[in-house]
């Protein structure tokens, strides 16, 4: 067997720092959580929200996220499951997103229950662009660990594997699979500038965390059909499963977010600044 049209990468599941040995894959996704943070918190500030109130709002939903992403990934991988400490291994990699956006999404209306419905969509929207980067930067760590792969490919935009250790294998040196964690890396750059470009258009609160949830589920939902590794329930993944979900629940925040900003355009009530009306200010 000889396919060598991919991309060339070796995996590198830790980085020896003198006697201190880190995973790359915890790195990777610190990174992610920070960066997707500092992108929320900067650009829901143009919208008069502090950016304490969205750290403090991010760090419980990632929290949380994290807890739903474990779950589901145990539920789906339970063969791989040998003692009760791999249940918590994620340093070992081992994340559903679906899982954890979901469960993030359900817990979101606790957390800002004290903030004006439309500060919570604002909040929401800041919070999905921030996540599509951290996701971003995350998944570089599963394409560090060998993680989520397929099989042998010809595509240009495959993972030749050139050595290293992996979770899922075994694989054969210079040899291209297909690599969802890397696709995934990749679609996730278009669809972050969507959200920029929706941003920039000032779209009605809402719209672009809708807007995420229904691409991030159709580009995963596509994607997780090169994968060999996952069990299947009627040809499906357990994500692709959520992300049916997740994009039907993204078409409702759609439609629902514009159903709202017509009717506040019919029935103006309180000045309206950067899209926040004035009487939904939380007081101080």
């Amino acid at each position: 067997m000889s396919l060598r049209s991919g991309i060339p990468f070796p995996t590198f599941p830790s980085i020896e720092v003198g006697p201190i040995n880190l995973m790359t894959f915890g790195i990777f996704v610190a990174l992610g959580v920070l960066a997707g943070i500092y992108v929320a918190a900067r650009r829901n500030e143009r919208f008069g929200i502090p950016r304490g109130e969205t750290e403090r709002v991010a760090i419980i939903l990632v929290v949380i996220g994290f807890i739903g992403a474990r779950l589901l990934w145990v539920a789906t991988h339970w063969s791989d499951i040998d003692s009760p400490l791999d249940i918590i291994a994620v340093w070992d990699g081992g994340l559903q997103f679906t899982g954890g956006f979901i469960t993030a999404i359900l817990v979101a209306p606790l957390v800002t229950r004290r903030w004006p419905k439309d500060r919570r969509w604002e909040l929401l929207d800041g919070a999905v662009l921030g996540l599509a980067v951290g996701q971003m930067i995350g998944r570089l760590g599963c394409v560090a660990v060998g993680e989520h792969l397929g099989g042998p490919t010809d595509f240009f935009l495959g993972w030749t594997y050139t050595g290293g250790v992996v979770i899922e294998g075994p694989l054969e040196e210079g040899v291209t699979y297909h690599n969802a964690a890397l696709y995934e890396f990749l679609w996730l750059i278009p669809i972050i500038l969507v959200l920029l470009y929706l941003d920039r258009r000032k779209v009605p609160a809402g719209v672009m965390a809708g807007t995420f949830a229904v691409m991030y589920g159709l580009f995963r939902f596509l994607t997780d059909f090169v994968r060999i590794n996952d069990r299947t329930l009627y040809g499906l993944t357990g994500a692709q499963y959520m992300t049916i979900v997740l994009t039907l629940f993204g078409v409702f925040v759609i439609w629902y977010s514009l159903r709202r900003a017509r009717m506040d355009r019919s029935e103006p009530e309180g000045e309206v600044v950067a899209g926040v009306r004035s009487d939904d200010a939380p007081s101080a």
